[in-house]
């Protein structure tokens, strides 16, 4: 029977930030896409924006760390 190793907690963290940023842009995608709902699509663009500057401040933060 195979062992599975589990995955580390900053490894998960990222791939939520990964997943978080594609979700946001694809909303914005949509809104932007549909008549009416333009003005609700500028706070996905803001998360689609920030979410990848958090994503390299945490990995400068956690570099020494194992977690």
């Amino acid at each position: 029977m195979e062992t599975l190793t589990p995955v580390s907690l900053k490894i998960f963290h990222i791939c939520f930030i990964i997943l978080s940023t594609l979700l946001c842009a694809g909303v914005a995608w949509w809104c932007f896409a549909h008549r009416g709902a333009e003005p609700y699509a500028w706070p996905f663009v803001a998360g689609a924006a920030l979410l990848p500057v958090y994503g390299v401040w945490f990995l400068k933060k956690t570099r020494k760390l194992v977690l």
